[in-house]
């Protein structure tokens, strides 16, 4: 390994302070943390000015963020996404085997469409853990059920997440040699979807799953028990619903070969990305007063947004200064083209452990991919990217994650919350080591 100059060394230090801070106390963000740091490390170090620093800001992926967090805090607002929730919940009619299924898929589906992982969660983990208590179900195999849906489908091109890993992939593309960014997207997104659903649909099984299977064979019971009827859709959220329909087609029409010619320029340039066709819906939704705007703008995730933010501006003066080439040398220095997806697996497995997975380790980890490639003599980028989405997200189970968390507030009265946290953490800790297990075999292996 080449020797470190002082500039990178010291960039390197300011990025594990922060991890650390971030691990420690969650009161600090870890993203205005890391602009005061880039401006620092960027001004002594990387002779950079502050308002070079300032540039480094990623103004486009924060618009985005920022539109679809909006839209969707919108519908969340005005009882649209609750609504929703319920009559889906009633697919199960009453047969409890299904219901642990149809909450997978729910969330799965509703993470994907767009509010995210966070959110979904949020929204599903009381209406999940009060059925789990009516069916007889753990709190810990629902939160399996919930958690993993949700982080399976976090990389969606709609969702928060898998806004913040493509738009870091996108300005990686040129080094990589990738040019379909859609297709690559989706890719990513089934990736996740299949390591981290394998995983934990294996733990459910293993850890009680099977046996309250078995102890369900032929119950029934009435569905208006578990998931009473709700109103009927008001006209609003008609409107709602509607609008994130066309967020979907609006996005995927565009990028379809057979339809991107047919289409007005002014068309494609106004549905250039997510983040302005979710601004041009949430535009509509609020002129027609679907929902409380004020409160909407108030339960946007401010914090992750500046987090993630916060941190890429870290990340780019890091760049410059060398402290990104060191830490490849570093992890390329006990990696192969195979077992370096298993090294990424755990060190985002292990960090994610403590720290925010989307907000701190996936633009920590992500830019390392072309360094990586080259020092190690070659490598599947898709593979490489794959294994630091899935390796951050798996331990998100955890009770110190906010997954894991609002999964114990909402169980139900009779479960003992301190063995759930136990339970929970030894799940979320071991999962860094399955985590690099799962890596190493779908993505070095395998190669997905």
């Amino acid at each position: 390994m080449d020797s470190i100059s002082t500039a990178a060394l010291v960039s390197l230090a300011a990025l594990i302070v922060v991890v650390i801070i971030s691990c420690v106390n969650e009161e600090l963000n870890p993203g205005f943390l890391s602009i005061g740091f880039a401006i620092v490390v960027g001004g002594i170090w990387a002779n950079l000015s502050g308002t070079a620093v300032m540039r480094l800001f990623p103004t486009n992926l924060f618009m985005i963020l920022a539109g679809m967090t909006f839209l969707f805090a919108m519908a969340q607002n005005n009882g649209t996404m609750s609504k929703f929730t319920a009559y889906a919940v009633r697919l199960c009619g009453g047969n409890t085997r299904l219901i642990p299924l149809i909450l997978f898929l729910l969330t799965t589906f509703l993470t994907t469409i767009g509010p995210g992982n966070i959110a979904s969660v949020a929204l599903m983990a009381p209406v999940a853990m009060a059925l789990a208590t009516r069916i007889g179900l753990s709190a810990f195999l629902m939160t399996l059920v919930v958690v993993g849906a949700a982080n399976g489908a976090a990389f969606s091109p709609f969702a928060p997440t898998g806004i913040i890993s493509n738009n870091i992939i996108a300005k990686l593309a040129p080094q990589l040699g990738l040019t379909d960014l859609t297709g690559l997207a989706w890719k990513i997104h089934w990736n996740s979807e299949v390591a981290q659903s394998i995983v934990n649909f294996a733990g459910f099984m293993i850890f009680g799953g099977w046996a309250w299977l078995g102890r369900q064979k032929g119950d029934v019971i009435h569905i208006d028990e578990i998931a009473p009827k709700p109103e009927p859709f008001t006209t609003k959220q008609w409107l709602t619903l509607g609008s994130v329909a066309a967020l979907i087609l609006m996005v995927v029409l565009p990028g379809l070969p057979a339809v991107k010619p047919l289409l007005p320029k002014a068309v494609i340039n106004m549905f250039s990305n997510v983040g302005s066709v979710a601004f041009i819906l949430a535009t509509v939704l609020m002129l027609f007063q679907v929902a409380d705007v004020k409160a909407s703008i108030r339960a946007m995730p401010w914090v992750a947004i500046m987090m993630v933010c916060g941190v890429t501006v870290l990340i780019e003066v890091m760049d410059k200064a060398g402290g990104l080439k060191a830490l490849v040398s570093m992890i390329a220095s006990i990696s192969g083209p195979v077992t370096v997806n298993a090294w990424l697996g755990l060190f985002t497995g292990v960090i994610s452990a403590y720290s925010s997975s989307s907000g701190v380790v996936v633009p920590m980890f992500l830019p390392l991919v072309p360094g990586l490639i080259k020092e190690i003599g070659g490598g599947n980028p898709v593979a490489l990217i794959s294994s630091i989405n899935v390796g951050a997200h798996l331990v998100d189970s955890s009770p110190l994650s906010t997954l894991g968390a609002l999964c114990i507030a909402c169980a139900g009265e009779h479960e003992d919350k301190s063995k759930l946290f136990k339970n929970l953490l030894l799940w979320g800790l071991a999962m860094s080591v399955v985590g690099a297990f799962a890596c190493w075999l779908f993505f070095g292996v395998l190669n997905l």
